[in-house]
């Protein structure tokens, strides 16, 4: 479902503008920095059995208790870390999912080296239809389902829906991503 027809509905104005921002500048657009793709998938992973609105009024501490969503330190961490995360009351504090985040880091390191970025890795696999990414998210990644794959997908540009063609943002968002991901 668009994030369009979520933000439609009446909501007091600091939700509004909450789910606003992330709508007109974030959602659907490309993102061409590793460390953002790695915080996407952070943020989207973490969402799992909870509302995005939670994830966006967290995501400054996200990005602080993630060392700004560092690949290279995330994949560094050791238990000492593991055990801060798990007592920061800032995040998701669940075991499995911060798990996930440090072993994806390294997952992404190798892609690094193998593709030359994150970024690479999606491209030489795209296009692909939802349910063959989810294959290959799962494959790779840990903690990658079928609504986490689609929604990150959807938020950075790789799989249609995150704005319908009658989105004030839409012309944006198309006009935002380079030729071959149309």
């Amino acid at each position: 479902m668009s994030y369009c027809y979520h933000i439609a509905s009446m909501q007091p104005e600091e939700r509004k503008a909450l789910h606003q921002n992330y709508h007109d500048n974030h959602y659907g657009f490309p993102i061409h920095d590793d460390n953002e793709l790695f915080g996407r998938l952070i943020m989207e992973i973490n969402q799992a059995g909870l509302s995005w609105e939670t994830i966006l009024k967290k995501e400054n501490t996200f990005r602080a208790a993630y060392h700004q969503f560092d690949i290279q330190q995330v994949a560094a961490y050791s238990e000492q870390d593991r055990e801060r995360l798990l007592s920061d009351a800032g995040i998701i504090r669940n075991k499995l999912k911060i798990n996930a985040a440090i072993e994806n880091a390294k997952t992404i390191l190798m892609m690094q080296k193998e593709f030359g970025s994150f970024e690479k890795w999606l491209e030489f696999h795209h296009p692909k239809t939802k349910e063959e990414w989810v294959k290959i998210f799962k494959k790779t990644f840990r903690f990658t389902g079928g609504e986490i794959v689609n929604e990150f997908l959807m938020s950075i540009g790789y799989l249609k829906g995150a704005h319908t063609d009658a989105c004030h943002i839409y012309p944006k968002v198309i006009e935002s991503k380079p030729k071959w991901m149309e």
